[in-house]
């Protein structure tokens, strides 16, 4: 896995876990003055976020951003329908993708591009219960094949 730049503010790691992530997006986000103070200080959970396709606009929902501490005006409800922006024609492909194959839109993460606030979205199908105990045993095992060779390193 990739590291993560360290201009990441909210990372969705449950969304790994419980979707199988297949193509990624870069989505601009609307916030408020407010809203960006606290994203940029991580006060920001996508754990139950994800965007949904209403009259042609993609919309981020459940996302949680807290209010910020010193502000005065300008903080809105924590959560609530953000819009994000994309060019048309990705929306009109998404849209297509998400009726046809049955798939849905997860923010995965939330991050800082020259001075902006962006969200990354990915198509992601749920994962079934099997599926979830496949990747955790492929996991398993690559940890014990790592440690048996770092074993076998060692007595070298």
């Amino acid at each position: 896995m990739a590291k993560q730049p360290s201009n990441t503010f909210a990372d969705n790691r449950r969304a790994r876990r419980l979707y199988t992530l297949q193509e990624r997006f870069e989505a601009g986000i609307v916030l408020t003055g407010a809203e960006v103070k606290s994203c940029r200080n991580g006060k920001i959970q996508l754990s139950d976020a994800y965007a949904a396709i209403k009259d042609g606009e993609i919309w981020l929902r459940n996302a949680h951003i807290s209010p910020y501490t010193h502000a005065t005006i300008g903080n809105t409800e924590p959560v609530r329908p953000r819009k994000l922006l994309m060019h048309r024609r990705q929306i009109d492909r998404l849209e297509g993708k998400i009726r046809q194959k049955g798939l849905t839109l997860i923010p995965t993460r939330i991050y800082a591009s020259n001075g902006k606030i962006k969200c990354e979205i990915a198509l992601a199908k749920g994962k079934q219960l099997h599926n979830k105990r496949d990747a955790k045993r492929k996991a398993i095992e690559k940890d014990e094949a790592r440690q048996a060779m770092l074993r076998r390193r060692s007595r070298r």
